[in-house]
C-alpha cells in the first residue's frame, strides 16, 4: 500500500514514505523482502537509527511489545500499533509516555481491523454526548454464528470451517470465550466516555457453550444471536459487558454476516450511526496502520506530536445493576411434573419480573423451557439465577440479553 498510493500520500502529507527496517525473529523466513527493506533481528538498530522517525509495532501480545513502546517513546520516535491487548490494558500509561516525550501513540488499527471507528468518535463526537457503543467486534465469532443460523452447523462444525478458511486461529480461546472483544470494547469506551476499565471489570462471556438449540429457538421468536459488546451510559454510570444477544431480525445488527464488523454509535444529537466493514485481515488492518502513520506524518511537518490520540479522561463510575435493563432470553430445563412450572413462575413474581413470551417442549420426562422476560435489571436477574441455582431440579442453560 505505501508503493501503490506512493503518489496520493504525498499529495496528502508532502513526504515520501519509505520502510527502512524491519525487525524479525529469523531473517532467513524474510530474504525475498531483504532487496526492498533492511532487515535486523536487533531492535537497538532501529532504536539509535535517527533518519527512522516512525516504528509500527504488529507483533501483538504485552510482553516484549510494552517494552519496545515505552524504550521508543522516551527515544522520541513516534509509534503506530495494532495491538489491542496491550492498548486495553496499558492505554494511558503509554499514551501518557507518548505526551511526555513529544511523540504521538495511534491504534486505530487495534478495534474492528479496517473501520476508522476510534478516529472518527475522537473527532466526530467531540460536540455531542456518546450514550452508547455496541457493536460486533470480532469476526471469528460473527462467522460461527454465521454459520449456526444460517446453515444449522453445529457450533464445532462452523469452528472447523472458520479454522479451514483461515478466519479462526488454531488456538480460538481468546476470540470464542470473548476476551479479544472486551479488549475491544475497553479501548472503544476509553473513547466513548473518557473512562478507563480493566478486563476484571467486564462481564465477558462467550460462545463456547452456546447451545445449537437455542440459536434455533431465538430464530423461532423472531431473533438472530450475536457476540455483542455493549459499552452504555445508564444515569452517568458505565455499563461494559460481552455476551450472546438476541438482536430482532429487522435491526441493522442482525444482518452483520460471516467474518465482517459492524460498531454501532449512539449519541444524544446525531442519534444512531453504524461503521461496518471487515474487521480483520491484512489489508483492511494495513488500511488503518496506514491511516495512523499519514497522520502522524503530517504531525511531524506541522510539530505537533505529543498530542494525546484520545484527550477525553473522566472518572469511570460504573452503573448500579438496579439501573441496567434490559429483557432476557432464558433456557432451562426441569422435570416434566406437576408443579415445576409454578415454583419457576413464583421465582420469578418473588424478584418482580413477568414472562413476555414462553414455550415449552417435551424430551421423555425432560421439559425444555424458553423464556423471554419483560425488561428487568441486572439485579433482578442476579437474584433469580440465584434462586434457579439454588434448586436442584431446576438447570439453567442460557441468559442472554435481548435487544428492542
Amino acid at each position: 500500500m505505501v508503493r501503490q498510493n506512493a503518489d496520493k500520500i504525498l499529495d496528502v502529507t508532502g513526504c515520501k514514505l519509505t520502510v527502512k527496517t524491519a525487525l524479525v525473529r529469523n531473517l532467513d523466513n524474510y530474504t525475498k523482502y531483504a532487496d526492498e527493506t533492511s532487515l535486523t533481528t536487533d531492535f537497538d538498530e532501529i532504536l539509535n537509527d535517527d533518519e527512522i522517525k516512525i516504528v509500527v509495532e504488529l507483533m501483538g501480545g504485552i510482553h516484549p511489545a510494552k517494552e519496545y513502546i515505552t524504550t521508543l517513546l522516551k527515544n522520541h520516535k513516534n509509534v503506530v500499533t495494532a495491538n489491542k491487548d496491550l492498548i486495553a490494558s496499558y492505554g494511558p500509561e503509554l499514551m501518557a509516555v507518548a505526551h511526555e516525550n513529544h511523540c504521538d501513540l495511534m491504534f486505530e488499527a487495534s478495534v474492528a481491523g479496517g473501520i476508522p471507528i476510534l478516529r472518527t468518535i475522537a473527532n466526530s463526537f467531540t460536540a455531542d454526548k456518546v450514550t452508547e457503543v455496541k457493536g460486533i467486534v470480532n469476526g471469528t465469532t460473527n462467522y460461527i454464528l454465521t454459520q449456526m443460523s444460517q446453515r444449522g452447523w453445529s457450533y464445532h462444525q462452523a469452528l472447523a470451517q472458520a479454522q479451514q478458511l483461515g478466519f479462526a486461529e488454531s488456538d480460538p480461546t481468546n476470540d470464542v470465550t470473548g476476551k479479544d472483544a472486551a479488549y475491544k470494547m475497553i479501548i472503544l469506551s476509553q473513547f466513548a466516555f473518557g473512562t478507563q476499565l480493566d478486563i476484571k471489570d467486564i462481564a465477558v462471556e462467550g460462545i463456547d457453550r452456546l447451545n445449537d438449540a437455542d440459536v434455533q429457538q431465538a430464530a423461532s421468536f423472531g431473533y438472530v444471536i450475536k457476540l455483542l459488546g455493549i459499552a452504555k451510559l445508564f444515569n452517568n454510570g458505565v455499563f461494559v459487558e460481552v455476551g450472546p444477544v438476541l438482536i430482532p431480525r429487522d435491526h441493522p445488527l442482525a444482518t452483520i454476516n460471516n467474518e465482517f464488523n459492524a460498531v454501532m454509535v449512539t449519541a444524544q444529537a446525531v442519534g444512531d450511526t453504524l461503521f461496518y466493514g471487515r474487521g480483520a485481515g491484512g489489508l483492511p488492518t494495513a488500511n488503518s496502520v496506514l491511516s495512523d502513520i499519514t497522520t502522524v506524518t503530517k504531525n511531524i511537518i506541522l510539530g505537533t506530536n505529543g498530542n494525546l490520540f484520545n484527550n477525553y479522561q473522566q472518572p469511570y463510575i460504573p452503573a448500579k445493576l438496579a439501573d441496567i435493563k434490559y429483557p432476557y432470553y432464558l433456557s432451562l430445563t426441569l422435570p416434566d411434573v406437576p408443579g415445576q412450572m409454578l415454583k419457576l413462575t413464583q421465582m420469578m413474581t418473588d424478584v418482580n419480573a413477568s414472562f413476555r413470551e414462553i414455550t415449552q417442549t417435551k424430551d421423555g420426562k425432560i421439559a425444555h423451557i424458553a423464556i423471554i422476560t419483560h425488561r428487568m435489571s441486572k439485579e433482578q436477574l442476579q437474584t433469580l439465577l440465584t434462586k434457579v441455582d439454588n434448586d436442584q431440579s431446576i438447570n439453567l442453560s442460557a441468559a442472554y440479553k435481548v435487544m428492542g
